[in-house]
């Protein structure tokens, strides 16, 4: 909104009594109940984008001279308060009354009056009539889009939603009725009509949102510094307070004229209209209740009759449809003409149904699929069948089924599209599944997909290679090769740390005697880290040797995370040698002895 100077020319028409009035709302509030804590947003600044210039807004100030009919006389044509511009349109009066209803449960200590929404709206868009044209269901025909902000004259902010609700991928632009810049609808968007969606460009979800931004930080607007604070968040221009708080107080002061959601108001005096859309013809029949309207029936009311049987300022009236030539009317004034199906409205925006992020291990598929709804300009679903292409964008190898890069699918339940199963592939990385609708020139849906690297394998067993018994004589080695072979789910682990510890025959540590091993400083060592195994999962142990004890000893093999072998060991002196019965003595035998010579 572009920060104008005071508009002397238009204050000065109202005179007197808009001075006042407008004085009259920054004093402070009687009858003030205790601020109370009531939502966790934080309240927005001066600094915040929304509060800087992201437009030119209706700074127009209701114009308070008296009103034909004001005397009662006759045949006078009584103007609602305010003058002929301050009906509302029933659409848009009933999502302003809502957001009130939701802001007393979720922010009862903010007191906000639904007046204050509307004239937020009111100043900002003409109540969605500066180019919008509202729907029954509170969207808007066309969006209403303010200038690009690129510096200047208006804040410079780059693009912040990637062109989802502005559709400016290079600079942000105020949206919807209540002109939202994109990046402050992230943090105060709401779902003002239970759709399950927060969409900027329904008037339900932005005056829902209004208000849980004016209220943010805890503000009680019964408190006139809350409210000034509030509004000025909105735009930092005291025009703009002035402006706002003028047609608050305006619909304060009586029951509003409700309008039916016809082709738009006129824009403001000045000729402002937001950037991308354009000025719709004037002339919009008054009249009708706070329900959307709906066509049919004739009146000459004055805006305070039922829906659809009045006219408006204006004294025009709503005509049926007229007869088509050709055949009688059968009970019920319907024709014997069979009507022409209307041609199925068109997608005007995706929104993502499923979590924007998508995580896979590499060689994997994807566990998610990405989703997307598709909406009409009445916020629809789009009719079965709709084409919804899902692209694979980046330096990746993951692909959908048959190895391709993009895949179609087709709407269904509701307007929603899901992407095939995506494979990973084998390159860690990032990369974007882009949902497009085939044929339309409307905001993509991205989803941001990662590959991560597949976890090292983990050693569920751990297997000696070789049979036969581990023996040694004291003082010495044990002479076999001692190999370990590190396996998971079968098949060799490759960099498997394992430890090595020599244990007593009961397993318990033993304390300075057995077998042990050398550590790098070539001292006795019993317990030892080995080398990490090769790319056959093997390791092989070094020399292991006995000092002068003998018996039997264990030597237990273990990974950090728990997978153990243990081996028996023995030490023992070798046997003693025994002559064979073949095998002559080495002592002579007496019958071998010599005899003594005779005396």
């Amino acid at each position: 909104m572009k920060i104008l100077g005071t508009r002397a020319a238009s204050v000065s028409r109202q005179g007197l009594c808009t001075a006042l009035l407008v004085a009259s709302l920054t004093t402070a509030a009687v009858g003030a109940t205790p601020h109370n804590a009531a939502d966790g947003d934080p309240s927005p600044g001066t600094d915040n984008p929304q509060s800087r210039p992201h437009g030119t807004p209706n700074l127009t100030l209701p114009d308070l001279r008296p009103k034909p009919g004001a005397s009662g006389k006759p045949g006078e044509h009584a103007l609602p308060p305010g003058g002929e511009d301050s009906g509302i349109p029933a659409t848009a009066l009933a999502a302003y009354k809502n957001a009130e209803a939701i802001a007393k449960e979720k922010y009862p200590s903010c007191h906000i009056p639904w007046q204050l929404v509307a004239g937020i709206g009111k100043v900002e868009s003409h109540h969605a009539a500066m180019g919008g044209r509202l729907n029954p269901d509170g969207t808007t025909e066309r969006q209403i889009l303010g200038p690009q902000l690129t510096g200047g004259e208006f804040a410079k902010i780059t693009d912040t939603d990637g062109g989802r609700w502005d559709g400016d991928k290079l600079y942000d632009r105020a949206v919807g009725p209540t002109q939202f810049i994109p990046s402050t609808w992230v943090l105060f968007g709401a779902d003002g009509n239970g759709d399950g969606v927060q969409d900027p460009n329904n008037i339900f979800d932005a005056a829902a949102a209004t208000a849980r931004y004016l209220c943010s930080g805890n503000k009680d607007l019964t408190r006139a510094a809350d409210l000034d604070k509030a509004v000025l968040s909105y735009n930092n221009s005291r025009e703009y307070v002035n402006a706002v708080l003028a047609w608050m107080r305006t619909y304060q002061k009586g029951e509003v004229g409700p309008v039916p959601d016809g082709p738009g108001l006129p824009p403001s005096p000045s000729g402002n209209t937001p950037a991308g859309t354009q000025p719709t013809p004037s002339g919009t029949p008054g009249g009708g209740s706070t329900t959307p309207h709906k066509p049919g029936g004739t009146g000459t009311g004055t805006g305070t009759g039922n829906n659809g049987g009045n006219t408006g300022h204006g004294g025009s009236t709503n005509k049926p449809a007229p007869h088509k030539p050709g055949g009688g009317e059968k009970p019920g004034g319907g024709g014997t003409d069979k009507p022409t199906p209307p041609a199925p409205a068109p997608v005007t925006r995706l929104d993502r149904a499923s979590e924007r992020k998508l995580e896979a291990t590499a060689g994997e598929d994807f566990t998610a699929q990405p989703r997307v709804r598709a909406l009409t300009g009445a916020g629809k679903p789009a009719p079965d069948g709709t084409r919804v292409r899902f692209e694979i964008v980046g330096d990746t190898d993951a692909r959908f089924p048959g190895g391709t890069t993009q895949a179609v699918r087709t709407t269904k339940d509701g307007g929603m599209a899901t992407a095939p199963t995506l494979h990973a592939g084998d390159w860690p990385g990032q990369f974007t599944v882009r949902a497009t609708v085939e044929g339309r020139d409307i905001a993509p849906v991205d989803f941001a997909a990662t590959v991560k690297n597949a976890p090292a394998p983990r050693a569920d067993e751990l297997v000696r290679v070789g049979d036969g018994d581990l023996k040694a004589a004291p003082k010495a080695t044990f002479t076999q090769k001692i190999q370990i072979k590190a396996l998971g789910k079968g098949k060799p682990v490759d960099g498997t740390a394992i430890t090595a510890t020599v244990l007593d025959a009961d397993g318990k540590p033993l304390a300075k005697t057995g077998p042990y091993f050398k550590d790098k400083d070539g001292k006795p060592t019993r317990s030892l880290a080995l080398p990490k195994t090769d790319k056959d999962g093997l390791v092989t142990l070094p020399e292991l040797f006995t000092d002068e004890q003998t018996g039997n000893y264990t030597l237990r093999l273990a990974t950090a995370d728990g997978t153990v072998v243990v081996l028996k060991l023995t030490v023992a002196a070798p046997a003693a040698d025994k002559p064979g019965p073949s095998q002559p003595s080495a002592t002579p035998s007496p019958a071998q002895t010599p005899a003594k010579p005779a005396q």
